[in-house]
């Protein structure tokens, strides 16, 4: 890849820009002359592949200036100062946001990584591209990783899906977290990954004419009805697959393996288009799903249903605007599309009023100093398995696994948890500490004239925001 790659890429969606991006890059060439990677190429080549990431989601000139420099403080002998007396202090900030901190600051090797990972995290509270840079630069890397010793591939392999994972799916950002998955699949595992790999190829072949069939018949049918759409083909990736199989699934009982996403305008025409399809197709009920009326936790919007195709092959269906695709592709970072100029402000205020991992992040991070012991509770309870559990409302409410009713009280409300007595789940009544499940229907009783509760509780919850409000009350 070349320079011009990128500024021509760039142009195609913010022209007036290129004569700084323009100076961004040949900043960074300047400050990489006679630095190589593994591979033998010239540096550059890697904040250039980085940068071209970013631009494929359309990202400001602040960022694009960034991912070109991401690696001038870290690896060359100029200062944040530097960057934004030739730039803007936004740049700098960026840049110094996804740059490492300093060996010399640290006795270990683990403290230095246990402080890097809490930078990186909380870099979103400051600036959500910070960490959408660090994903970019994190792909590429994943993507060059053969050119490292088997021990460094399985160690950045192990790392991205602790961190860069579930970071990618938090703000929705579903392209990179699939191929993060499968990247790392590739050196974690690599004789299932070439297994899964051979027999996806196999699905897709038998497939074809399934899946051609109905996109043909739902697209006449669509036009038919004056809708104007869109729609692909997907495949569900070699990791998702492979976690499947690890449930115990049969490959052929993956409902969601092969889909067709289905764009159209207006949120009218989803739920038209679902009604449309059904006539067409039988649905299994049980896999339908309604993430329009009830998103996701990180904003996923669409709705889902499953439906028999050609010779009984399951297909699922993802019915929804093209908005609302362009948010399923690339999360937060589809603002820079839809809103332009103010994509920024716009990702931050979404992430602190409506992502419940946002204040759950805050909350860890205010409560353990130690970078290891934060770096710990982001894990268990944010980055583990997770569990998705309703209210009387029929709000999705997400939880680490193994939380109880009391978790969920002190996440609607701290009032609710000081006064909380006990809890029905599916209409059963059942004491504070039982363990909840996915999907599970949660009431909270709650008694004003209540003892209140009690210090053991502790014990009893999983969740930062539970212990920290169960220690305030039990001063007071």
């Amino acid at each position: 890849m070349e320079k011009n790659d990128l500024i021509d890429l760039i142009k195609s969606y913010n022209e007036e820009e290129s004569e700084i991006i323009s100076k961004a890059y040949d900043y960074a060439d300047c400050l990489h002359k006679g630095q190589y990677r593994q591979s033998g190429e010239s540096y550059i080549s890697h904040p250039l592949n980085v940068t071209y990431i970013l631009a494929e989601m359309h990202a400001d000139r602040d960022t694009i200036c960034a991912g070109l420099l991401h690696d001038t403080l870290e690896d060359t002998n100029i200062t944040k100062e530097d960057i934004s007396y030739e730039f803007n202090q936004e740049i700098a900030n960026l840049v110094d946001g996804v740059t490492k901190l300093a060996k010399m600051n640290f006795s270990s090797k683990l403290d230095q990584n246990n402080a890097n990972t809490r930078k990186i995290i909380t870099g979103i509270t400051d600036d959500v591209r910070i960490i959408i840079i660090k994903l970019a630069d994190r792909l590429h890397n994943m993507r060059t990783v053969e050119f490292k010793s088997e021990f460094k591939q399985k160690e950045n392999s192990i790392e991205t899906m602790e961190i860069f994972v579930p970071l990618a799916y938090y703000i929705g950002a579903y392209r990179i977290k699939s191929e993060l998955e499968d990247l790392s699949l590739r050196y974690l595992k690599p004789d299932a990954y070439k297994d899964l790999e051979e027999r996806k190829i196999r699905i897709e072949n038998d497939s074809k004419d399934c899946l051609n069939e109905m996109l043909k018949t739902i697209k006449k049918v669509l036009e038919d009805n004056n809708i104007p759409n869109e729609i692909k083909v997907r495949t569900k990736n070699i990791y998702g697959i492979y976690k499947r199989l690890k449930e115990n699934q049969r490959i052929s009982d993956i409902h969601d393996l092969l889909a067709l996403k289905i764009m159209v305008n207006d949120i009218k025409d989803c739920y038209y288009t679902l009604g449309l399809i059904h006539q067409e197709y039988r649905p299994i009920n049980n896999k339908f799903k309604d993430y329009i009326s009830n998103p996701k936790t990180n904003m996923y919007k669409s709705l889902h249903t499953t439906v028999f195709g050609l010779d009984d092959k399951l297909v699922q269906s993802q019915i929804r605007t093209f908005d609302m695709d362009n948010i399923a592709s690339f999360g937060l970072t589809a603002y820079w599309d839809i809103e332009k100029g103010k994509a920024r402000d716009i990702m931050q205020n979404e992430l602190k009023k409506k992502y419940q991992f946002f204040k759950s992040l805050l909350e860890i991070n205010s409560v353990f100093g130690d970078n290891q012991e934060f770096v710990n509770q982001v894990k268990n309870e944010l980055f583990s398995d997770k569990i998705y559990v309703y209210t009387t409302k029929g709000e999705i409410i997400e939880l680490p696994k193994g939380s109880t009713p009391i978790d969920l009280a002190y996440k609607i409300h701290t009032d609710i948890g000081n006064t909380m007595v006990g809890a029905f789940v599916n209409d059963e009544f059942v004491p504070v500490d039982y363990i909840l499940s996915n999907k599970d229907r949660v009431r909270i009783i709650t008694d004003q004239l209540s003892y209140g509760l009690r210090i053991e509780w502790l014990d009893k919850v999983q969740t930062t925001h539970a212990k920290k409000k169960i220690k305030e009350f039990n001063r007071k």
